[in-house]
């Protein structure tokens, strides 16, 4: 019996030849898309807990100068004895002292109203115009329309002769567990004006019977609330913290009355 001729025709192949190649790139990219949106999402995550923990430490810092100020004016350790160290304000020399008497509130107030800021050693007069002195920088542009004498940037504020840094005027030591405890709160003669932590103190005459404004204008009204001040000044305290990043700021503010008690 003859043989049937061999076909010359091959079998078909598959297909499916490398669709499953082809499968496998796409599940690689895809995790390698999930892997890079973790990574991604950690990140983020891990600079926003960062900046919060920044702020947190400023914040912090703005508390311990407001604390500091008020041994400030009180002249006081913080452990309420009187402050007999070198850089007590009433020790430091030339620094300018908290009024103790009347007399001494006019002349301290006018010679603080001479100078360019308004402000030495972390007194102040009261401001003027904008209160928010810390919003105005050298970055602010333009500057801000209708300035008032005495507004100024908050780079011309914080300068060793206007402001005031932690411990500068109350013995507060740098080594305290304080100051360990926040690095912010260090500073020395290298320390930059963007660096660090801030206080001033306003004297703000709590009304107008010594002459000129006050904080109460009308003092023979019923309501208003008689305090025993001698003298007659309240304290407004603005703390600045610069965080350990930048763009972290916190800024706090306090009005402070010195209220001795009576005989």
């Amino acid at each position: 019996m003859p043989r049937l001729p061999l076909s010359n025709h091959r079998p078909l192949r598959s297909q499916q030849r490398g669709v499953a190649l082809f499968v496998v790139i796409v599940f690689v990219m895809l995790s390698m898309l999930l892997a890079l949106w973790a990574s991604r999402t950690s990140l983020f995550n891990e600079m926003v807990v960062g900046n919060d923990a920044d702020y947190q430490r400023a914040f912090e810092a703005a508390q311990a100068l407001l604390q500091d100020a008020e041994l400030d004016i009180r002249r006081e350790f913080p452990d309420g004895n009187p402050c007999t160290a070198a850089t007590c304000r009433d020790l430091v020399g030339a620094a300018d002292k908290i009024p103790a008497d009347p007399a001494e509130v006019t002349p301290l107030l006018a010679s603080l109203d001479n100078q360019p800021t308004k402000c030495r050693t972390g007194l102040c007069t009261k401001r003027t115009g904008r209160q928010d002195f810390w919003n105005y920088t050298n970055a602010t542009n333009p500057p801000p329309p209708g300035l008032k004498p005495g507004e100024v940037k908050l780079e011309d504020m914080t300068q060793p002769t206007v402001g005031a840094r932690y411990g500068q005027y109350t013995g507060a030591a740098q080594g305290s567990a304080t100051v360990q405890a926040n690095p912010i709160l260090q500073w020395d003669a290298t320390t930059l004006p963007n660096q660090g932590g801030w206080y001033w103190i306003e004297l703000l005459k709590y009304d107008d019977s010594q002459g000129g404004p006050g904080v109460i204008i009308d003092p023979g009204r019923a309501d208003i609330l008689a305090l025993n001040l001698t003298p007659n000044v309240a304290y407004r305290i603005t703390a600045v913290a610069y965080g350990r990043k930048p763009n972290t700021m916190a800024v706090l503010q306090q009005t402070y009355v010195r209220q001795p008690r009576k005989n």
